[in-house]
């Protein structure tokens, strides 16, 4: 009885360690960048949860960040659009349709979230994350990818 708990036990533990993560923390710097270029979401996860954390110092009128996830198709306008929003909007278009997710406008020190629904993504689009505070999104940007 002993041997089968134990086994038991090893599976969980092995299943869990093997679970997909579905949230993942993104550093930004008042050098305008992130420190991942690469996300990758597991199709496993219902719902995938961005930490954002401003690692530097400024405040955010001077070097604001956010998160903002859209497809490659929509990156170019929905960043142009943003800049038009402007900051009292967190350069992000009110209730902008192409905008997947999108954190707060955060300046130095200060920590956001934003967490999405995985159903929205397809295995067949290509998705980019930026910043879209003016002039950041050259610098801020990165892909993310939907996985088995």
């Amino acid at each position: 009885m002993f041997r089968l708990l134990a086994l038991a036990s090893l599976l969980l533990a092995s299943a869990a360690s093997i679970a997909a993560p579905c949230a993942i923390t993104v550093e930004s710097t008042d050098q305008m960048s992130f420190n991942l270029k690469d996300i990758e979401v597991s199709e496993q996860c219902e719902t995938f949860t961005v930490t954002l954390k401003h690692a530097g110092t400024l405040p955010k009128d001077v070097m604001g960040h956010n998160w903002v996830l859209t497809t490659k198709a929509d990156e170019r306008n929905v960043a142009m659009d943003g800049m038009m929003a402007g900051r009292r909007n967190g350069y992000v278009k009110p209730k902008d349709p192409r905008v997947i997710a999108a954190t707060d406008l955060i300046g130095g020190g200060e920590t956001t979230s934003v967490t999405f629904d995985v159903s929205k993504l397809s295995k067949d689009e290509d998705y980019l994350f930026f910043c879209s505070f003016p002039g950041h999104v050259a610098m801020m940007r990165g892909a993310l990818t939907l996985v088995d």
